[in-house]
Formats: C-alpha cells, structure tokens, sequence
C-alpha cells in the first residue's frame, strides 16, 4: 500500500468537499433586506444593512413595517450653493416625519457610529439625522457624492462622532439626485416631497 498516494487522495478529497460545502452555504446565504421608498417623483430602493448595522437598521425597519413613513416627507436638501455659513459642506437630502410633535413621541436609539460598523457615508449611503449622540429615531438622509465628513471623526459635526449610516440606494439614485436639485429657501424645500409609502421588498 502506498500510504502517501492514499494521503493524498484524502487532502484532494477533503478539499473538494470543503469547496461543495462553501457553494451550499453561499446559496444559503440570507438575501439582502430591500426597501422601496415610494415618492411622488419616483422609487428610490435601498439594501438594509442589518448584519452590520442592527439596532439602526432594525429600528428603520420597525417604522417601515408599522407605517410610520407612510404619507411623510423628503424636506431638506443640501447642496454646495445652500450652505454659505458651514465651513464643511456637505451634500444630502433629508427625510422623516419633519413635524416636531410627531418626533417626540418616538423613542430615539443608541448611536452606532461609523467606526462601529464600517459603513462609510459614500455616494448614495442612507443615515439618521441627528442631533446629539443617542437622539436619532424617524428622520434619515441619503448622501449625494462621497460624504466623508460625515463619519467618525469627521468635521461636520463638532462632537466628532459622525452619523449613524445603515445601508445604501441600489436604484433610484436619479429620483434623489433629481430631489436634491429642487427650488429651496433655507434648504427646506418649497414644495415638499411627498413619501407615499415604504415598504420591505418580499425575497426572491
């Protein structure tokens, strides 16, 4: 008997199987969580990063179930002709309940910041608008270009510790690209744009 020819055999062998087990396992993966965001000015769809990013991911998609965002807007955009008193520009459009009653009845969530998470605020990344650290619930901004200053330790916000981002825009980017460059007075739109509704897209 050969006893390293058979030695071999079995390392070809186990390597094999290890390959069959990963493909099967890839098949298995859990698909991407969708969200349509439904606009009268078209859909813009997003991918939830629930691995990365849970309790801000979760939290979204808790009001998307319940309705929340049914009937709310897309208020606020930035762009680098809006902004003429921040040294650090930024450029997004903003979304949510907008009506401060409305806000403080909703519970707000821990900040999972950037450096957390690993989900950088680059072109077409969806995040929770926030005041301090801690404070974000409802409203949320997708970001037009790469928005650097808006991560852990970015510039934009003085406390350093950036915007809670949880997922990105897989289609749609025309729609919020499209949003941004409405007539504003203060970065608030002067006709608001209207959420129809938001809903989770059902797997394939």
């Amino acid at each position: 008997m050969n006893l390293y020819r058979n030695t071999s055999w079995c390392k070809q062998s186990l390597c094999i199987l290890v390959i069959l087990l990963a493909g099967v396992l890839s098949c298995m993966a859990s698909p991407p969580t969708l969200v349509r965001i439904s606009t009268n000015m078209g859909d813009i769809v997003v991918e939830v990063y629930t691995d990365l990013a849970p309790v801000t991911a979760q939290n979204f998609l808790n009001h998307v179930e319940k309705g929340t965002y049914t009937n709310s807007l897309l208020y606020r955009v930035v762009r680098m002709d809006n902004q003429p008193f921040n040294e650090v520009k930024i450029e997004v459009i903003q979304g949510g309940l907008f009506e401060d009653d409305l806000l403080e009845a909703i519970p707000p969530i821990i900040h999972e910041t950037t450096e957390a998470t690993g989900i950088l605020h680059t072109d077409g990344v969806i995040s929770m608008a926030r005041m301090e650290p801690g404070s974000a619930s409802t409203e949320f901004f997708i970001c037009i270009g790469d928005q650097p200053s808006l991560d852990f330790g970015g510039k934009r916000n003085p406390d350093g510790q950036g915007f809670a981002a949880f997922g990105r825009v897989v289609t749609g980017m025309e729609v919020a690209r499209a949003i941004q460059a409405l007539p504003d007075k203060g970065q608030y739109l002067l006709e608001k744009v209207s959420i129809l509704s938001m809903s989770v897209i059902p797997a394939q």
